[in-house]
């Protein structure tokens, strides 16, 4: 279903030709058919095959390592542990110059101790990955048990086991956002409601797990690496100081990726040990996770505690908000992101799209013996608006408000923008309140509420629940998600040539997996170059392409690349147009460029743009030699502040008192992502979104026991939802204006995940608030339910 388009003021905007058209992906012959190119699909002559022993305890010293009965399986050629690679490798080291803060080294392979279930310790390299298989069990690795804390308050305790001893402390990262007098403000606050929130350990579940060939060029002294990174220039940049190869020796290349969802993006040890391998062994050696593997070491997300206390007055306005947060990070701060990544995000967020001045907000991530969190949809936000909208709506219950009426008098007003919020985050404009009303408008809100109340008169447990929220996307170089972090997230090039033949070719620093960049960049491209969109080819994911790429992540592709790609379409565009004034003897003001084909407006001339660089590049003479320009341009863009999405999500649910589990019977998205480029696809990533934060609602933890042992290894247990079981999702696309950002676009992709959990805690809390229950911890489980339900009527039959 394609979703309604609003424009904010209620006007209609005039399009272009190509932006704002439905037209299906292009990419997706090629995926449908099986004709897409995955980095498992690539295995050069000579191939060699990784596998990995893994650490099978949580935090341990490692006392020996036996391989003799590997090397001897047949098929391997060779096995290595961490002092086989010394020499051949430097660590990977996630700097920030955030006070308080230690950067773990990264290496390949563990050095001496394990500190997680899942770290690679022995790599064996075969002639396949069966013989490397065969070869694991015949490695003995003998472990001295070490102390730990699991939990990230005992881990945080001034006498814990530390797990980076050089660190002296397992709170490696510690910040704090203030504004105002928050603690006068909640002393004398007429109402306060609190609570303890939290949103468990998740992963990000790629349809395609990670995967890594390395090839060496002995010739050439260089390296390529075919991964299924989203960042493969930040990759090519930090595996350049690791091996010590400049970057033109070194080339990375994100092939069609199938998703990432923010859990390849990172630095992880495989990439760096194939990268190390192949130029020791001069021969190409490759690496595929399996399920069991990507589940237990690729990074983890979340696992959040959030105590949170909300202050308003008897209107139902917002006076002030304190919150402490603890993360339980793993054992590593992740290259590049920093421990600081979901952390410091969730309190820079916290205070949303509302106005009030009073804050503070401090956090702690702490080290545990659990594999790294790192980037996951959303990052920060799905944590964040949980807990601020289950606050928003426990102070409606407290005071006898509507959930919509206490949001409507707390959203920044249009008048308002830009606005800083209490935290010092800037939204720049968006459409607070007109998502709002959307969403309530498309599902008929009043309507809605007399359906649920009739249904709890006939006993029924059915609540609806609200989430309304604010994102930066295309972060501008003045935000970095941690200070002085080793990547750049707020510039992006585009590289547009038209060749001889008249081919328009875009390159970009971008790396798609599963956004429909192709599309939309082509899309662009011809509305601003006045050509085909057919004749536009967009390359992607490939460290060659330009000079710096940082890739995708953070909803950044489209406002950044759609505007680099503009700046550059400009320039080729404008040589384009002096060369067809050249050759038609006509003023460039009195040309046009459309479809392809460059028209005068005074007379009846035209030109193509096949037979205007023909002119350029093969027909010497045509135009004077001082005047001929080669028909390319390479511009950057870059936002400064970003831009500011926002969206509200409404959520009516039923659960079942004989099983406990939730059905979703309505669903509606109202989102402000700016000018839509492509409204199918827009639809399809908040459909895809949306279902990513049904399963953070409903279904979706990583659990491991106290003994760092994970319990849920497989698809059997980390359960995820199906299409079968989704609701139908309405969408309404609010289109505020964005004047101060090229193209006037937004990001969007990962709203859902940020919107939906919260809007679903909300909901099952409206629908057991008879009972007195309220919502503190996601995923809602049937069992969780149960035990809620069973604890309430203990209580209620004392």
């Amino acid at each position: 279903m394609t979703g309604e388009s609003l424009s904010a003021d209620r006007s209609v905007e005039l399009r272009p030709k190509m932006v704002g058209k439905p037209i299906r992906r292009t990419e997706d012959p090629r995926l449908l058919t099986g004709s897409g190119r995955y980095v498992d699909d690539i295995t050069p002559q000579g191939t060699l095959h990784l596998a990995l022993r893994r650490s099978d305890v949580p935090h341990a010293t490692i006392r020996s390592i036996d391989i003799s009965a590997a090397l001897a399986t047949p098929g391997v050629l060779a096995v290595f542990d961490a002092s086989a690679l010394e020499g051949e490798i430097l660590p990977a080291i996630p700097t920030s110059r955030m006070k308080g803060y230690y950067a773990t080294p990264i290496w390949p392979l563990a050095r001496g101790k394990v500190r997680y279930v899942g770290e690679p310790v022995v790599a064996i390299v075969a002639e396949s990955r069966y013989a490397a298989e065969d070869a694991l069990e015949g490695v003995i690795i003998e472990y001295d048990p070490l102390p730990f804390a699991i939990d990230p308050y005992d881990g945080a305790a001034p006498d814990a086991p530390l797990i980076h001893e050089e660190a002296g402390t397992n709170t490696i990262i510690s910040r704090e956002f203030a504004r105002g007098e928050v603690d006068r403000v909640m002393e004398e606050a007429p109402v306060r409601v609190s609570g303890r929130f939290r949103m468990t350990r998740k992963t990000a579940l790629a349809m395609e797990p990670r995967a890594y060939l390395a090839e060496w060029d002995r010739r050439q002294r260089a390296l390529t690496l075919h991964t299924t990174s989203n960042i493969p220039g930040v990759i090519r940049d930090v595996l350049s100081e690791c091996l010590d190869l400049p970057g033109n020796r070194l080339r990375v290349i994100a092939p069609d990726v199938g998703g990432s969802f923010g859990g390849k993006g990172s630095l992880y040890h495989e990439e760096m040990l194939v990268c190390a391998l192949t130029r020791k062994l001069e021969r190409p050696i490759k690496y595929t996770t399996d399920r069991l593997e990507d589940l237990t070491a690729t990074s983890q997300a979340f696992e959040e505690v959030m105590d949170a206390e909300l202050a308003i007055d008897l209107d139902g306005r917002i006076l002030g908000l304190r919150a402490d947060v603890v993360g339980n990070i793993g054992a590593y701060s992740i290259y590049p992101w920093t421990a600081a990544l979901e952390p410091v995000q969730v309190v820079s967020f916290m205070p949303g799209p509302y106005r009030f001045e009073h804050y503070r907000g401090r956090i702690r991530g702490v080290l545990t013996p659990k594999p790294p969190t790192g980037p996951y949809r959303g990052v920060g936000r799905p944590s964040s608006t949980m807990a601020m909208e289950r606050l928003i709506e426990m102070a409606a219950r407290k005071i006898g408000m509507d959930p919509v009426e206490i949001r409507r008098r707390n959203l920044v007003n249009d008048d308002e923008f830009p606005y800083r919020t209490a935290s010092g985050i800037i939204w720049d404009k968006s459409a607070f309140q007109q998502c709002l009303e959307a969403a309530c408008a498309k599902v008929d809100y009043p309507a809605l509420v007399r359906a649920r109340d009739a249904a709890r008169a006939a006993g029924r447990w059915v609540g609806i629940g609200l989430a309304s929220y604010a994102e930066l996307t295309g972060i501008g170089s003045r935000i970095s998600v941690a200070p002085g972090m080793p990547i750049n997230t707020g510039v992006e090039t585009a590289n547009i040539r038209i060749d001889a033949t008249g081919a328009i070719t875009a390159a970009f620093g971008i790396a798609s997996h599963g956004q429909g960049l192709e599309t939309t960049l082509a899309q662009v491209v011809a509305d601003e170059m006045g050509c085909k969109m057919e004749d536009v080819q967009v390359l992607h994911g490939d460290s060659d392409l330009v000079a710096m790429s940082s890739g995708t992540f953070a909803s950044r592709s489209a406002v950044l690349a759609g505007g680099a790609a503009t700046r550059s379409a400009h320039v080729v565009k404008a040589k384009v147009l002096r060369a067809a004034s050249i050759l038609l003897d006509v003023p460039v003001d009195d040309l046009d460029a459309y479809d392809g084909v460059v028209r005068a407006r005074s007379a009846n001339a035209t030109l193509t743009f096949k037979e205007i660089a023909k002119a350029v590049y093969s027909q010497m003479g045509r135009i004077p030699r001082e005047q001929r320009e080669e028909l390319t341009a390479s511009e950057t863009y870059d936002p400064f502040f970003g831009t500011a999405c926002s969206s509200t999500h409404l959520a009516m649910v039923e659960i079942d008192p004989e099983t406990y589990g939730v059905t979703i019977s309505t669903y509606v998205v109202a989102e402000d992502c700016g000018r839509v480029i492509n409204p199918l696809i827009v639809d399809g990533q908040v459909h895809g979104a949306v279902a990513q934060g049904v399963g953070a609602a409903l279904l979706e933890e990583i659990m491991h026991n106290e003994d760092g042992q994970i319990l849920t290894a497989s698809l059997a247990d980390y359960l995820a939802p199906l299409a079968s079981n989704m609701p139908r999702i309405q969408i309404v696309h609010v289109e505020a204006d964005l004047p101060a950002t090229i193209g006037g676009f937004r990001g969007m992709g990962e709203g859902g995940t940020i919107g939906a959990p919260a809007a679903i805690a909300n909901a099952i809390s409206d629908a057991l608030s008879p009972l007195g229950i309220e919502i503190d911890t996601l995923p809602a489980t049937p069992e969780r339910l149960f035990r809620l339900v069973e604890a309430a009527r203990s209580r209620s039959a004392i």
